[in-house]
């Protein structure tokens, strides 16, 4: 009777082990957790940088599945309210932090803004997810004093954590009208390559096949 109990689990535990639903699950968590640059505002989303992320990990042999929790318009105080029900849902190997872009548009304090990124690495990290935060720059409206201070925000908080930064996010994006949508903020399909090149230097070394 022992040898049938055992036989059957064993019988039970490979059909789990090969249950497609089972094995997705299993690859590690990427979530972009986001704004509009990560949402794929006005374009395709198939074209976005996360999508495109998505098919260069499967081209160099990452399993990770990438989940998009990007919100058009989100800031940090509305990422910090829906963070813990999406670590929650997901749970994450990894987080690429992309906030603090509608904070500066909206002229709200830097140190607001790098208290609710803390806050929001410290729920990820307790969640057991290694976190990647994006930098972001703003066009100086409210004056050269604050966009330098909004920008060095982001290098502070990654210190003080102990995380990696990607800079700018936009870089060699923002500013060129080849490259950016007709409201001036927003970049085009075209520069999604560009925004993933970005990205990918700093989140590699995280990666494990």
């Amino acid at each position: 009777m022992k040898w049938i109990h055992s036989r059957w689990l064993l019988i039970l535990l490979l059909w789990l082990a090969s249950w497609p639903g089972l094995a997705r699950a299993e690859a590690p968590v990427i979530l972009v957790f986001g704004d509009s640059l990560s949402a794929g505002y006005g374009i395709p989303v198939e074209q976005g940088w996360v999508s495109l992320l998505q098919r260069r990990l499967k081209e160099r042999g990452f399993a990770h599945q990438v989940v998009n929790a990007s919100i058009s318009g989100d800031t940090t105080g509305g990422g910090l309210s829906r963070l813990p029900a999406a670590l929650e849902r997901h749970r994450p190997a990894l987080v690429i932090l992309e906030l603090g872009a509608n904070d500066g548009l909206r002229g709200q304090p830097p140190m607001a803004m790098a208290n609710n990124l803390g806050r929001m690495i410290e729920l990820a990290q307790q969640a057991g997810a290694r976190v990647l935060l994006a930098e972001m720059r703003i066009p100086p409206n409210y004056g050269p004093l604050y966009a330098q201070k909004f920008q060095t925000t982001f290098g502070e908080v990654a210190k003080r954590y102990d995380i990696p930064l990607i800079p700018f996010l936009l870089e060699g994006v923002a500013g060129n009208p080849a490259l950016i949508q007709d409201d001036g903020l927003h970049p085009r399909a075209e520069a999604q390559p560009r925004v993933l090149d970005n990205v990918w230097p700093a989140l590699e070394p995280l990666l494990t096949r």
